[in-house]
């Protein structure tokens, strides 16, 4: 297990669309390994292979309920709820930086495990943000696409002066 460097915004990777996973190998095994240990060492609470330079659809949750890591692969949206709900999002890739996004309250995704058998949750709260924020990832769309503009260069410019003062 490896901690990986982050992909730090405003790095165009991150707005890449991440590839299917197609082989379920020892390679996929060791990138889920690490990505739990890039999250931890973040710290953050979901990343995606994305997230480390890696563009597969790749996503580690780790809420502060569960007992350990999530691991999603090829995650996908299936149904989302039209009752709405706003949580404070940030990312890995833009530490310190945060901003309350709508989005839905309930969330069905279907995804693969590490061993490719396919699996469906449907679920709210925090780990539904969590869904829809890095599947929104692995589509390409950094969690400040979702802001308003004006909001958006607020949370750049605050996070600029944070950099360079930090």
């Amino acid at each position: 297990m490896t901690t990986r460097p982050l992909v730090m915004f405003p790095d165009r990777r991150l707005s890449a669309v991440a590839a299917p996973v197609t082989a379920f190998d020892d390679a996929l095994r060791t990138l889920a390994l690490d990505l739990v240990d890039t999250l931890r060492a973040a710290p953050g609470i979901g990343i995606t292979a994305a997230h480390v330079g890696v563009p597969l659809r790749v996503v580690v949750l780790e809420l502060p309920d569960d007992p350990e890591p999530s691991l999603y692969v090829n995650p996908e949206l299936v149904w989302v709820s039209e009752e709405t709900e706003r949580h404070a999002e940030g990312s890995v890739s833009m530490p310190g930086a945060t901003e309350e996004i709508e989005r839905p309250a309930r969330v069905r995704l279907r995804y693969q495990d590490i061993d490719g058998t396919m699996h469906e949750e449907e679920t709210g709260g925090l780990r539904a943000v969590c869904h829809q924020h890095e599947i929104d990832q692995l589509d390409g769309i950094f969690w400040l696409q979702r802001l308003s503009r004006l909001k958006r260069e607020r949370v750049i410019k605050r996070y600029g002066k944070s950099r360079r003062a930090g």
